[in-house]
């Protein structure tokens, strides 16, 4: 039987590898190859898709011994939670190479960053191994950096260096939970199956692992106060940073919290549920009002993406809190499919408005007006993605946030509060639809081209996908649900 996990996680590593070995290939060259090492990972993925996930424990499983001595191996395999992340990633990747493949300015080192950041993703997602999800995890901010320092807008360095900063020591206190889960384990092992089966840590221990925890995935998810990273990053990084950053790298967090703090430490993340869930609404609010106060239009869909992330933390910290099994699998299955949902959400958003700024040369929103007459294609493109961002129904964020906002409400009034964030993202993306694409067109912007194929070819598949997500998310949610109904158990 073929390695299906291994296969797909390494194909965007071989691509990188090829690219670099190969003696001043040319741009199209590079391109290609990079193209096609994405396009077979997708198929990696949708085979695992086809194969699917058993409803106890996780599934597609590979092992090999590694460190033997202290009971590390490369273990790798997926669940419910993890596939559907898995299959983003692939998705994501692919569109962003086709986008980026117009790119002449060192385009080998470019998508050769792009191509180890995948592999660095889709290990994080697929790691069944202590030490081998931190590696992945910590290979992601390398390869994140140099591309923002490399190919970023003009205060990049600044930009690279605070976001590996704080990402770099934000994630030194998970290094501390994972030893401490290691050494509080009955037979010492890094294996996660043993410690999501038995958590080997009671009482204060837990506790201290799981505030490690929430440290670290606070800061990629991010949540207040530990957000200040994001806007300059994604204002500073190439679009495709962006895209990767938003879609992909923030899932690290909401997933850490899952897989780590919500199974590893469940008794304490349940004390300690209260507090999560405060920070999730706040971080829903802030997100949402400060969004609504940006001009530029990036540092916009960037703060929504603070907006989105506190509803995954307030459905994990209500399925901590709540006792009933019902409500607890409702809350996690619109918890992971906010994940999948913003990926392709934020995805498109951020490429639409990487395709503004490379006609225009500027993202402030009150520059333009009547760009729906002038570019109808990028604007209609434009108007689905922020609908679908604003929690339409019918589009991919409205069975996510609505199953959240149900097991929120069965658990306490919060829901209330949670839900003016819906509200306030409606009125900041009608707004910027207003000043961006209404009214009559500027002179300046007449010659405006619409999207090229590539661009088409790019952008049309995650809004395809947020399409069908929100019209049939059970697509999706059949296969989160066969591990979430097992885990409240």
């Amino acid at each position: 039987m073929l390695p299906l996990v291994s296969l797909t996680l390494f194909l965007p590593l071989v691509g990188a590898v090829l690219i670099l070995c190969l003696p001043k290939p040319t741009a199209r060259t590079v391109h290609s190859i990079a193209i096609a090492s994405a396009a077979l990972t997708l198929v990696g993925a949708l085979a695992m898709w086809l194969q699917g996930v058993s409803g106890d424990g996780f599934s597609q499983v590979e092992e090999l011994v590694w460190m033997p001595a202290i009971g590390a191996a490369y273990r790798v395999g997926v669940d419910g939670i993890s596939l559907p992340l898995v299959l983003l990633s692939a998705v994501l990747f692919l569109v962003s190479l086709i986008y980026a493949s117009s790119l002449r300015d060192r385009p080998r080192a470019y998508v050769a960053l792009i191509l180890l950041l995948e592999t660095a993703a889709i290990g994080t997602f697929t790691a069944l191994d202590g030490i081998l999800f931190y590696v992945f995890f910590e290979v992601s901010l390398v390869s994140m950096y140099f591309m923002i320092a490399g190919w970023g807008h003009e205060d990049r360095q600044r930009a690279a260096l605070m976001f590996f900063i704080y990402t770099l020591l934000g994630s030194l206190p998970l290094l501390l939970a994972i030893l401490g889960l290691y050494l509080g384990s009955p037979d010492p092992t890094f294996d996660m199956r043993a410690w999501i089966a038995n958590p080997p840590l009671e009482g204060a221990a837990a506790m201290w692992a799981l505030i490690a925890m929430l440290i670290t995935f606070a800061v990629k998810i991010p949540a207040i106060p530990l957000h200040t990273w994001l806007p300059a990053a994604h204002v500073q990084a190439p679009t495709v940073g962006s895209v990767i950053l938003a879609g992909i790298m923030l899932k690290f967090g909401t997933y850490g919290l899952v897989r780590f703090a919500l199974q590893m430490t469940p008794d304490a993340l349940r004390d300690a549920g209260i507090v999560v869930l405060f920070f999730g609404v706040v971080s829903a609010i802030y997100g949402a009002f400060a969004a609504l106060a940006q001009t530029d239009l990036k540092r916009l869909v960037a703060y929504t993406s603070i907006n989105h992330m506190g509803y995954v933390i307030v459905g994990v910290a209500v399925a901590a809190l709540t006792l009933d099994p019902s409500v607890r699998a409702v809350a996690l299955d619109g918890a992971v499919l906010q994940m999948f949902s913003h990926g392709l959400v934020t995805g498109a958003l951020f490429l639409l408005v990487g395709m503004i700024q490379e006609r225009a040369h500027t993202r402030e929103m009150n520059e333009f007006g009547g760009l729906l007459k002038t570019v109808p294609l990028l604007g209609w493109f434009f108007v689905l993605a922020a609908f679908a961002s604003l929690g339409l129904p019918g589009l991919a964020h409205f069975p996510a946030e609505f199953q959240i906002f149900l097991a929120t409400l069965g658990t306490t009034p919060v829901a209330v509060v949670v839900i003016l964030g819906i509200a306030i993202i409606a009125g900041t993306f009608l707004k910027a639809l207003r000043e961006i694409f209404l009214g009559e067109p500027r002179d300046r912007w007449n010659r405006m081209p619409d999207l090229s194929p590539r661009e088409i070819l790019a952008v049309a598949p995650l809004l395809a996908l947020t399409v069908a997500t929100g019209v049939a998310p059970s697509w999706v949610l059949d296969v989160i649900h066969r591990t979430t109904s097992a885990l409240v158990l």
